[in-house]
């Protein structure tokens, strides 16, 4: 399957560069591997500099295009986008599973959620506008005002591997709805269904110049963050890189989706063993590679034995392995050097007397597969429980009281989401007022997302709200009218 889809007209091995395919570069290049059996793919070229250039100024040049291009026209390209993403969905998918090593099943899921986030868009673009200001009053009497929305240009689009096209699509298709050019620098370990995005947008007729997807060398990247005629860097990644790139990026907005080490609370009355299904599931789909995955599990003491017993067995008849498998869960790491962290950071956590109830070792060293890992007895200075693993780990730990597992949730520089399990309406308002996240989840994992619906994070999770409409509004701006 591997050499079929890697010679498929699908994608080039080339970067889009103002309308045109190049493969040449800086001379060196990006290999991309399949993420189980280790074959090579195919091999990218980085851009030079003076190709970022290209991208840049074409983008730049390409905003008055966009915007003088109708709301229905807008709205019906981005139709044909999802047309040609439907016609696609089981190649891409599969293609998903080689170069992400996602699960088939889940790479599946993706391709449908592509589906919605494009069509919410196309939607979007046709009702997107300002609102009617108040005025007629004191020195306003007898004024009318109102806003418009206007794109604000070009858009530095970065993104990691984990959702390769519908996490690059919350970037795009927003930018697609108001007006926006883009320029996109994919991840390095999953940057082909970007390429497949390039040719799509091609065949819809999207204007030259007005989406450059290219791969590009930290030093190259960085001349695009730091370029003042882009207005905005829309960048979903990890906190380090993130935080960095808001100390370069100069005066342009700015949209920080990062990471986390996503808790569960389990209060006393529910149902246990549906619960544990949930959980299991929310922590090691994809072998825990998003950032909303659940890691931290917090359950109030009465509960606390019962669960624990029912997660263990939840955990252990979890299949890893091969992704092509509809039935395997837990597929392999990204690459080794996260392979071997997560390894490294179980074995301090058990050093330091963090004890093993599932797992805690690999599957498959050799394809970068380790078991879905349950750990309890935590010190909250444990990497485990203090950073974002970024795979199939879990802590599980008791506490007295519902309000103390508030306070262990809140005992963290992240904040993204946070899973609930309770009866108690009480409970739920308490969560709701005291968790320091960007969204609980009522009775379900944190790592349900819904692609309309406003997402982001507080405190090291990042900076500003994704989901369709509230991309559009951080990619626009609003200009006052008053007669």
């Amino acid at each position: 399957m591997a050499t079929t889809l890697a010679a498929s007209a699908l994608f080039p091995s080339a970067n889009l560069i103002n309308g045109s395919w190049s493969s040449e570069g800086d001379g060196t290049f990006n290999t991309v591997v399949d993420k189980y059996h280790g074959t090579e793919l195919v091999r990218i070229p980085h851009g030079s500099e003076a190709q970022m250039e290209e991208a840049i100024a074409a983008a730049y040049a390409s905003r008055e295009v966009l915007r003088k291009m109708s709301a229905g026209e807008r709205s019906a390209k981005l139709e044909a986008l999802a047309a040609l993403i439907a016609k696609n969905e089981l190649e891409l998918a599969q293609l998903i599973v080689q170069e992400g090593g996602k699960p088939i099943g889940y790479a599946k899921t993706e391709i449908a959620r592509c589906i919605t986030t494009v069509r919410t868009a196309a939607a979007e673009a046709l009702r997107f506008g300002g609102e009617v200001t108040p005025l007629d009053f004191g020195a306003g009497v007898g004024k009318t005002a109102f806003t418009k929305r206007f794109p604000i240009g070009v858009i530095a689009a970065i993104t990691p591997f984990n959702f390769p096209l519908n996490l690059v699509l919350h970037k795009v298709a927003p930018a697609m709805a108001v007006g926006c050019p883009v320029v996109l620098k994919p991840a390095p370990q999953a940057p082909l269904s970007s390429l497949v995005l390039g040719r799509f947008l091609e065949e819809i007729g999207w204007p030259k110049g007005a989406f450059s997807v290219l791969m590009a060398s930290v030093p190259v990247s960085e001349k695009l963050v730091k370029d003042d005629r882009v207005a905005m860097l829309s960048f979903t990644g990890s906190d380090k890189v993130g935080w960095h790139l808001k100390n370069i990026c100069g005066k342009k907005k700015l949209a920080l989706e990062l990471g986390g080490n996503a808790s569960v609370i389990v209060d006393e009355g529910v149902d246990l063993t549906a619960t544990a299904k949930s959980v299991a599931m929310g922590a090691n789909l994809y072998a825990g590679q998003t950032c909303i995955s659940t890691q931290r599990i917090y359950v109030v003491k009465s509960a606390f034995a019962e669960f624990r017993d029912l997660l263990v067995k939840e955990f252990n008849a979890l299949k890893a392995g091969d992704p092509n498998d509809p039935a395997v869960t837990v597929g392999p790491i990204i690459d080794k050097t996260h392979f071997q962290r997560i390894s490294t950071w179980v074995e301090e956590a058990v050093n330091g007397g963090a004890q093993v109830l599932a797992g805690g070792k690999p599957v498959d060293a050799g394809r970068n597969v380790y078991a879905a890992t349950l750990l309890t007895g935590t010190k909250n200075s444990m990497k485990v429980s203090c950073a974002e693993v970024f795979g199939p780990v879990t802590i599980i730990e008791k506490v007295d009281d519902f309000a103390e597992a508030i306070a262990c949730v809140n005992d963290s520089t992240y904040g993204l989401q946070a899973g609930v399990f309770t009866p108690s309406i009480a409970h739920m308002k308490m969560a709701h007022d005291e968790l320091e996240v960007g969204g609980i989840i009522m009775n379900n994992v944190p790592g349900f997302r819904i692609d309309s619906m406003p997402y982001g994070g507080i405190k090291d999770s990042g900076l500003g709200r994704e989901g369709v409409k509230y991309a559009m509004e951080e990619m626009s701006e609003p200009r006052l009218l008053v007669y």
